[in-house]
């Protein structure tokens, strides 16, 4: 199936999922979150969900790994829609965040964190494949941020929904998760 029509499906899928089921659903992520080895890391670069995708909520992830690695240094994207090129923003207590016009919290300033810096990436999508592969919304930001990447980072997906078994139309360039994270199973690539 192509990653078009896949975007479709999933969206829909997702759209069909109420508060209390998508709040069950993410406690079930989290529970096996707890139970999966992550080596200790020092630098995050995460997101902060849209909860009009209904996103998975990253916050309760984020919480239980710094949590679990003290002193963790956690990073947000901000994204150029000119260049489809995102930075991660360090944050901590006092950062705020805006909202862009697609609806996207991104930290107001911070320092720039390398994307060699990052130990372990939270990536979005919506739908992923029996070999690691996802399929985003679309514009190649975190393919092309997670290219800069050093080869140890752990690369990480939140997924409500199994995989299928492959995503047709994978391109040269799509970057492949580590690990991806359903409900039910940890799938490790």
């Amino acid at each position: 199936m192509t990653k078009q029509a896949l975007r479709h499906i999933f969206k829909e899928k997702r759209k069909e999922l109420t508060l209390t089921q998508q709040a069950k659903l993410d406690d079930l992520l989290l529970i096996q979150l707890q139970k999966t080895t992550i080596p200790f890391i020092e630098t995050l670069f995460t997101y902060w969900p849209v909860e009009a995708h209904k996103e998975p909520n990253t916050h309760l992830f984020t919480d239980y790994l710094e949590f679990i690695n003290p002193g963790l240094r956690i990073a947000y994207p901000t994204t150029d829609t000119t260049t489809h090129e995102m930075k991660a923003i360090a944050t901590d207590e006092q950062t705020s965040f805006v909202q862009t016009k697609w609806g996207l919290s991104e930290p107001e300033s911070g320092p720039e964190i390398s994307p060699a810096e990052c130990d372990l990436v939270i990536v979005p999508l919506l739908a992923f494949d029996e070999d690691g592969y996802r399929v985003g919304y679309g514009k190649g930001y975190y393919d092309k941020f997670l290219s800069r990447c050093r080869p140890d980072c752990l690369k990480l997906g939140f997924s409500y929904f199994e995989p299928v078994a492959e995503i047709g139309d994978r391109a040269d360039f799509d970057v492949p998760l580590n690990l991806c994270i359903t409900p039910q199973t940890i799938y490790v690539f």
